[in-house]
C-alpha cells in the first residue's frame, strides 16, 4: 500500500538538509532529478535546487533523520557498538526500491569518480565526497537486503578499482545490517570498504593490470598500497577508528599469512576481519586481467574453504548467511534449462530465491523478462513420465541445479537487460 503524502509549498531559501521534495515548481524531465523526488542531504544538494527552481513542494511525512555527527571524523572507541542488538527488516520490496538503489549506485559510482581522480591527481580525499558516497547507499540496503545488489549487478564499472569500491562498500553494509550493529557503525563500515585499496591510486597501473606472476620487488611494492591509503586517508582528516583499522588491516590473516603485520587472530580488529573476507570475495567474482570471474556460489565455498586459516569461522558462517546460498546477482541455471539471475532472497528458504529467467531451455534469450519465485511456483512443470518412465503425467518444482559466472553460456546478465 503507497504511503500518504502530504506536500507542503516551500520557497527553496527555506530548504533545510533531511527534507524530501516530491514536486517542483517545473517538470521533472526538464531536470536531470529522477522522478519519484530528491533527498536533500548535502549542503550541495540544497545549493542545486535552489539555483533550478524558485518553489518546491516537500514530503512532510517524509523527513529524513540527520540527527547524527559526521561519522567519519570522529573517534569511537566503544566496543558495545559490535553487540549487534538491532534487528533490520526490509520496508521495501525489490521492486520499490530499486529505483532508489539505482540512484543510489548512480551516485556511488560519481562520487567515486571524483575521489579517485582527486586522490590521483594529488588533491586531498575530500570526507564529504565519501559520505555522500556511502549514506544514500546505506539508506538503500538498510530498506532493502536484496535491491542494492541486483542493480549493481546489472551495472558495471570500466574500472575494477571503482567496482571493487563500491561493490566491497554495499557487501560491508549489508554484513554490518545482517550483524544488528547500529546504522552510524555500518556507515562506517561502507566508507572502510570504499577507501580501502585507496593506495592503489599512488601505484602504476602497470603492476595493478600485470598478468604475469610478480616478483619479490613487486610483491612488495602492490603490498605498500596499505601504507599509502593509510596516509591518504589520515591526512583527509579521517580519523574514524573503523575506517582507519579496515583500511591498515583488511589484508591480514587468521593465521598471521596476512601483510603488513602478519597479525593473528583477534589481534586484527572485527571490522578488518570482515572486510578481509569482503575483498576477497568480491575479488573472486570480479574478472580480473590474469583470471576470469567466477560464479558467488563458488566464491563463497572458496571464502568458506579458507576458514580458521584465513578468515575467522564464526564471521564466514555469518558472511554466507547474509548472502545466501545463491547470493543476489547470481547467474544460475534451472533444471529446466533456463538461465536465471537471482532477483531476492527467500529468508526461509535459502535454496529457493527469487529469479529473473533470462534464456530458454535452448540457452537463447527471451524478449520478456519473467520473475519466477522457486518458494511459491505457480505453474510447476509437468512431465509426462515418471523415473520409472512409467506413461503418466507427474509435477515437478522447477530447481536451481547449478551456478553460473558471467559469461557461461556466453551469457551476461547486464548485456542483456541494457540490449
Amino acid at each position: 500500500m503507497a504511503s500518504e503524502i502530504e506536500e507542503r509549498r516551500m520557497a527553496v531559501a527555506d530548504l533545510d538538509i533531511g527534507m524530501f521534495v516530491c514536486r517542483l515548481d517545473r517538470p521533472w524531465e526538464e531536470t536531470s532529478y529522477p522522478l519519484q523526488g530528491v533527498e536533500l542531504l548535502t549542503e550541495e544538494d540544497l545549493g542545486t535546487i535552489r539555483e533550478l527552481c524558485e518553489y518546491v513542494y516537500i514530503d512532510a511525512h517524509r523527513q529524513i533523520s540527520m540527527e547524527r555527527p559526521t561519522t567519519l571524523t570522529r573517534t569511537r572507541l566503544d566496543e558495545s557498538r559490535f553487540d549487534g542488538t538491532i534487528k533490520y527488516a526490509d520496508t521495501a520490496p525489490v521492486d520499490e526500491e530499486a529505483p532508489r538503489a539505482r540512484e543510489a549506485f548512480n551516485n556511488a559510482t560519481a562520487m567515486v569518480d571524483r575521489i579517485f581522480e582527486d586522490v590521483t591527481s594529488g588533491r586531498e580525499l575530500s570526507v564529504e565526497h565519501v559520505e555522500n558516497a556511502v549514506r544514500p547507499l546505506v539508506a538503500s540496503v538498510l530498506r532493502s537486503a536484496d535491491a542494492f545488489f541486483w542493480i549493481e549487478g546489472l551495472k558495471g564499472h570500466d574500472s575494477y578499482s571503482y567496482s571493487h569500491a563500491i561493490g566491497c562498500s554495499a557487501l560491508a553494509a549489508a554484513f554490518g545490517r545482517h550483524m544488528g550493529f547500529a546504522e552510524d557503525t555500518i556507515i562506517s563500515l561502507a566508507a572502510g570498504g570504499l577507501l580501502m585499496d585507496i593506495g592503489k591510486t599512488q601505484l602504476p597501473q602497470s603492476l595493478l593490470q600485470g598478468t604475469g606472476k610478480l616478483t619479490s620487488a613487486q610483491s612488495k611494492k602492490l603490498q605498500s598500497h596499505v601504507a599509502r591509503g593509510m596516509k591518504i586517508v589520515e591526512q583527509s582528516g579521517i580519523t574514524d577508528q573503523d575506517v582507519l583499522d579496515i583500511v591498515r588491516t583488511h589484508h591480514e590473516r587468521m593465521d598471521g599469512s596476512g601483510y603488513p603485520d602478519g597479525l593473528t587472530g583477534d589481534l586484527t580488529p572485527i571490522t578488518g576481519r570482515m572486510l578481509a573476507i569482503i575483498d576477497a570475495y568480491d575479488a573472486m567474482i570480479s574478472p580480473r586481467p590474469y583470471r576470469a570471474a567466477i560464479s558467488r556460489h563458488q566464491a563463497l565455498r572458496q571464502i568458506y574453504a579458507g576458514r580458521d586459516t584465513l578468515f575467522q569461522t564464526e564471521l564466514v558462517e555469518q558472511f554466507q548467511v547474509c548472502l545466501g546460498v545463491y547470493p543476489t546477482g547470481s547467474l544460475v541455471e534451472l533444471s529446466t534449462g533456463e538461465v536465471a539471475v537471482v532477483m531476492a532472497q527467500n529468508q526461509v528458504r535459502r535454496l529457493r530465491p527469487k529469479v529473473v529467467i533470462l534464456t530458454d531451455a535452448d540457452k537463447q534469450p527471451v524478449n520478456d523478462f519473467r520473475q519466477l519465485d522457486l518458494m511459491n511456483q505457480d505453474e510447476p512443470v509437468k512431465s509426462s513420465k515418471d523415473k520409472k518412465n512409467v506413461a503418466r503425467t507427474v509435477t515437478r518444482m522447477i530447481d536451481i541445479v547449478r551456478s553460473l559466472a558471467s559469461g557461461d553460456y556466453g551469457i551476461n546478465a547486464a548485456e542483456l537487460f541494457l540490449h
